[in-house]
C-alpha cells in the first residue's frame, strides 16, 4: 500500500468580501478589476515571496509557501498594495480581500493540496474582517518578532468540521490603509522599536545636476541610522517614492508607519555646503530637533555624523560602543573623493549598455580613487565599468585583468557589498556563472536592498534558465529602484516564457510606464528605447516597438545590448531577417560578447520564431550553443 505523501506548508487562503454583490451590480467591470488586481498586486507578490498558487476559482485563491514568514509578509504586502489600488475607486467598486494563513500538514494531489491545514486556512479567512489578515497559532509562533506587525489575540475559535479549537490572531501590518472600510477605528501598531523615516533631502542648489549630491547625503544618513539596533529605519527605496512630491508630515508618517520623520535640504556652492535638517514628530508635526550646518565641503562627513548622533540623542537612544564606531566608519574620509564617487554612480546608472556612459562613469570613479587610493567603493565602481567596457571591446586588457579593481576593493573592504557585486559582474561577463552567482548572493547577504546585485543576479538566472529565481530577483530589483524599467521589462519576458501571459502583460505595461518616464527626461537613451521596444511587443504595440527599435539603433549603433533587445522585438513582430541582422552585428562586431550571446539565446522565448531558420541554427553553431539546445 502506497503511503500518503504529506508535507508541512504555510497555506494562504483569500477571497473578495461581497464578491457576489459586486458581480450582480457589474459583472464585466468586476472581472476586469479582479484581473487587474491579480496582475498588478497579488501574483507579483506571491512570486516575490516564493509562493505557489495551488487553487484559483472565481475570486478565491489558495497559495502554498515553504516559509511561514514569507506567507505572512506576502499577505501583508498584498493587503497594502490592494488598499492603494482601492483608494482611487468609488466605494461601491472597491474589491476588498480577506486573508487567512495557517501552518499545517498538506497532502498534494490533482494539482492542488488537501487536508485540515487547508481547511483551517479557509476558516481563518472567513474570520478576517474585509481588508485584514487572520492567522492561526501555528503561524503566530513562527512569525512573532520576525515580521514588522502587531497581533490581536482573538482567542480560541470553534470552526465547523474542525476538531478541537484553533487560537486565532488578527494581524495589524505596518501600513493599514484608511481607504479600506472597517467597523473598527483602531490605528496601525507602530514597530516595537523607535521608528524613523528619512525623506529625500531637497536639492536647493538650483542645478538639477546636483541631485546626485543631495541623494547621496540622504542615503548615507539612512545607512548611519540603520546601524543603530534600537532604531527601526525605513528603507531607501520606500522613502525615495516621496522624492519630488509635496509631503504632509503626519500623512507621510502614517503611510510609512513611523513615529518620526527627518527631512532636510542641501545647498552646494563651490567648496561650501549648507545642510538643514529637522526631526519631526510624526503624530503632531511638532519639531523635536532642528539644525543648520554651514561648512566647508571637506567637513561633509562630520556633518553627517553630527546629524545621526543628534537624532539618536534627541530620541534618547543609547548607542552601543560598536554602533558609535560604525556611524563614523566610512570607506573614505576625503570629501573630494566622495563627491567624485557620487557623480560616477549617478552617471553609471544612466545607461548600462552605453560605452560613452561607461567611459564617463569610469573617469569619475577613477578620479575618486586617485584622490583617495584607499577608497574601496571607487574601485568597485571602476570594476563595474570595466566589465561592460571589456565585453564591448572598449578596454584593451587581458580577461583576467577585469577582476583587478573588484579584488582591490575587496582587499580594502572585504565586507563591502558593492565590491562583491562588481566581482560577480566581472565573473558573469567572462562566463564563470557559478562563482558569479556566489558573489551576487554574498552582496545581497551584506545588503539585501542592493539594486545592482539583484538585477544582475536576475540576468544570470534568466540566462541559465532558472526562471523562478530570475522572476524573484527582478521583482526585488524593480521594488528597490523606482526608476528601474529594465527589471520590469525582463520580468515580463520571464513570465511569458513561463506561460504566465496575464502577468507578463501586466509587468510589460508597468515597465513601459517607467520607460516613458525615462525617455521624457532623456529621449536618447538607446537601452531604454530598445528594451521598451522588446517590452511593447508583449502588449502587441508593434507601432511603438518599431519606432523605438529604429531610434535605438540610430542613437547608438554600437550598443550591443540595445541591438540584442531590438533583435528580440523584430523577431516577435515576425520580421526575422531584420532580427538576424542585429544578432549578426553583435557576433561580427563585438566578439567578446559571443559567449554571453550564446548563453542568452538558449532560453530567450522571444527568439523562438527564429529557431527553425538555418541561419539562426548556423549562428548557434558558431557560438557553440547549438549542441545545448
Amino acid at each position: 500500500m502506497q503511503q500518503e505523501q504529506r508535507r508541512l506548508a504555510a497555506i494562504l487562503a483569500a477571497d473578495v468580501a461581497g464578491y457576489s454583490r459586486l458581480m450582480a451590480a457589474d459583472e464585466s467591470g468586476t472581472l476586469a478589476r479582479l484581473k487587474a488586481f491579480r496582475a498588478d498586486v497579488i501574483d507579483p507578490k506571491i512570486s516575490q515571496f516564493h509562493g505557489r498558487i495551488v487553487g484559483s476559482a472565481g475570486d478565491s485563491l489558495l497559495v502554498e509557501f515553504a516559509s511561514a514568514v514569507n506567507a505572512v509578509q506576502c499577505a501583508v504586502e498584498v493587503q497594502t498594495g490592494l488598499a492603494e489600488q482601492n483608494a482611487g475607486l468609488a466605494e461601491d467598486k472597491r474589491m476588498i480581500f480577506r486573508i487567512g494563513v495557517n501552518l499545517g500538514d498538506v497532502i498534494p494531489g490533482d494539482g492542488t493540496i488537501h487536508g485540515d491545514g487547508v481547511n483551517i486556512a479557509a476558516r481563518l479567512e472567513k474570520l478576517a474582517e474585509p481588508g485584514t489578515i487572520c492567522i492561526g497559532r501555528s503561524i503566530y509562533d513562527q512569525v512573532k518578532g520576525k515580521v514588522a506587525c502587531a497581533y490581536d489575540d482573538l482567542g480560541e475559535q470553534h470552526f465547523h468540521n474542525i476538531p478541537g479549537t484553533v487560537r486565532a490572531y488578527h494581524v495589524k501590518p505596518s501600513q493599514q490603509a484608511d481607504t479600506v472600510p472597517r467597523p473598527s477605528t483602531r490605528v496601525a501598531q507602530l514597530p516595537d522599536r523607535l521608528s524613523i523615516a528619512v525623506l529625500p533631502f531637497t536639492n536647493m542648489s538650483g542645478d538639477p545636476e546636483q541631485e546626485y549630491f543631495s541623494d547621496g547625503i540622504t542615503e548615507d544618513i539612512i545607512t548611519d541610522l540603520s546601524r543603530v539596533s534600537a532604531l527601526f529605519v525605513v528603507a531607501r527605496h520606500t522613502v525615495f517614492t516621496f522624492k519630488g512630491r509635496p509631503v504632509e508630515i503626519v500623512d507621510a508618517a502614517r503611510k510609512l508607519n513611523v513615529a518620526n520623520i527627518l527631512e532636510g535640504s542641501v545647498r552646494k556652492a563651490g567648496n561650501r555646503v549648507r545642510i538643514t535638517a529637522q526631526l519631526i514628530d510624526g503624530a503632531t508635526a511638532g519639531h523635536i530637533w532642528a539644525e543648520r550646518y554651514d561648512r566647508e565641503l571637506s567637513d561633509i562627513f562630520a556633518v553627517q555624523d553630527e546629524i545621526a548622533k543628534s537624532i539618536v540623542a534627541a530620541l534618547k537612544v543609547k548607542l552601543l560602543p560598536k554602533e558609535l564606531e560604525s556611524i563614523a566608519d566610512r570607506t573614505t574620509s576625503n570629501a573630494e573623493a566622495y563627491e567624485w564617487y557620487l557623480q560616477g554612480r549617478a552617471k553609471f546608472f544612466e545607461s548600462f549598455g552605453s560605452k560613452a556612459t561607461m567611459r564617463a562613469a569610469r573617469k569619475l570613479f577613477t578620479k575618486a580613487a586617485e584622490v583617495d587610493p584607499n577608497y574601496a567603493k571607487a574601485y568597485a565602481g571602476i570594476a563595474w565599468c570595466d566589465a561592460f567596457l571589456w565585453v564591448a571591446g572598449d578596454l584593451d586588457i587581458p580577461e583576467d585583468s577585469i577582476h583587478a579593481n573588484s579584488r582591490k576593493a575587496l582587499q580594502l573592504a572585504p565586507d563591502l557589498p558593492e565590491a562583491h557585486a562588481a566581482e560577480g559582474m566581472a565573473l558573469y561577463e567572462i562566463g564563470n556563472t557559478k562563482e558569479a552567482s556566489m558573489a551576487f548572493a554574498r552582496a545581497i547577504e551584506l545588503d539585501p536592498l542592493l539594486y545592482e546585485a539583484h538585477f544582475f543576479s536576475g540576468l544570470l538566472s534568466k540566462d541559465l534558465g532558472d526562471l523562478d529565481r530570475a522572476a524573484s530577483a527582478f521583482l526585488t530589483a524593480a521594488a528597490t529602484n523606482a526608476e528601474d524599467y529594465a527589471s520590469l521589462c525582463l520580468l515580463a519576458d520571464v513570465y511569458g516564457a513561463q506561460g504566465r501571459q496575464d502577468e507578463s502583460e501586466a509587468a510589460a505595461r508597468r515597465g513601459l510606464v517607467r520607460v516613458e518616464s525615462i525617455l521624457a527626461q532623456r529621449p536618447n537613451i538607446a537601452e531604454a528605447l530598445a528594451m521598451g521596444a522588446a517590452c511593447a511587443v508583449i502588449v502587441n504595440d508593434y507601432l511603438r516597438a518599431e519606432e523605438w527599435a529604429r531610434r535605438a539603433v540610430q542613437v547608438e549603433p554600437d550598443n550591443h545590448t540595445a541591438r540584442y533587445n531590438v533583435a528580440c522585438a523584430y523577431a516577435v513582430m515576425q520580421k526575422p531577417d531584420i532580427a538576424m541582422e542585429h544578432l549578426e552585428y553583435i557576433y561580427s562586431n563585438v566578439p567578446r560578447a559571443r559567449q554571453l550571446l550564446a548563453r542568452i539565446i538558449r532560453f530567450d522565448t522571444q527568439l523562438d520564431l527564429l529557431r527553425r531558420r538555418p541561419d539562426f541554427q548556423e549562428l548557434q553553431e558558431r557560438l557553440g550553443a547549438g549542441e545545448n539546445q
